[in-house]
């Protein structure tokens, strides 16, 4: 991955719709370069639309967005924009017979000439893709013949060899074992940190979210309800709000890590119980 520290995009008074009908208002968001931002809330909020958006997968109603330098992304060819941001869909269409090399290779399709002979970088780009996401032993695979959560680590190297400046991620852990979750979560992490790279990522779970990103943004009912530290965002007010059940979160006075959890009705009998001396 080259660095890029000039890297950033911003969705700016966003209106997005499906079919003429709102599914987001005025929503505003800044990737910044070296930072990772995740997208939370309830289903139906709005948060893979807004990333799709800024994909330009999804066309805005009102509003703009603009890469470093305030440039508008919306007047680049699809070859520019696709050299600066790069997306990880929440499902891809899976090539039968196609080895996992080969469509990691396709993420380099912004470099390439007809002939794919012009691109000198692509096979370090595709070898480190793959080496970084744990499946460079199966590159010679079909990608059909893979598991869900192997064919998620394949997606997510195709997007890292298009080798980009922004890296959006629509829920990158979906289909993933423990490990693997946390290894994507340490990967985003370490582009962000090490690259330069500017990270936006649509996450379900809190703690996750709290664990990775530099800035969190809570959407409900397609509105931004919240944006800035997890600390400032994941509060019991707003989630509680958001989500439409009870949510304790808790801060560990020591390392200031956050967790949170929902409070369903079983959830203080189960407490008691467990407090109860044995």
């Amino acid at each position: 991955m080259s660095e890029d520290l000039s890297a950033g995009l911003r969705g700016v008074r966003l209106d997005l719709a499906y079919h003429g009908v709102p599914v987001v208002h005025e929503a505003s968001i800044a990737l910044r370069a070296g930072e990772v931002t995740a997208l939370v809330g309830p289903n139906g909020s709005g948060k893979s639309t807004l990333l799709r958006a800024l994909a330009r997968l999804h066309r805005a109603a009102a509003g703009d967005v603009l890469l470093a330098g305030d440039q508008s992304a919306l007047t680049l060819s699809s070859r520019d924009f696709a050299r600066r941001v790069t997306l990880l869909a929440q499902s891809r269409p899976v090539p039968a017979g196609v080895s996992v090399r080969d469509v990691v290779g396709y993420g380099r399709h912004p470099y390439r000439g007809r002939w794919r002979a012009d691109d000198p970088d692509g096979p370090r780009a595709i070898a480190w893709a793959m080496e970084v996401t744990g499946v460079a032993g199966m590159a010679d695979r079909a990608v059909d013949e893979l598991s869900g959560g192997e064919r998620q680590r394949v997606w997510l190297a195709t997007c890292l060899a298009q080798d980009t400046g922004v890296l959006l991620l629509d829920e990158p852990t979906t289909y993933l074992d423990l490990r693997y979750q946390v290894e994507i979560l340490d990967l985003t992490r370490d582009l962000a940190d090490e690259h330069g790279v500017a990270v936006g990522v649509v996450l379900h779970d809190l703690n996750q979210a709290a664990a990775v990103a530099d800035h969190v943004v809570l959407l409900s009912a397609g509105t931004v309800r919240a944006a800035g530290a997890p600390r400032d965002v994941l509060t019991e007010p707003a989630l509680t709000e958001a989500y439409g059940i009870a949510v304790e979160v808790l801060v560990d006075p020591e390392t200031g890590h956050i967790s949170t959890r929902p409070v369903g009705k079983h959830h203080r009998r189960r407490l008691i119980t467990e407090r109860e001396p044995v």
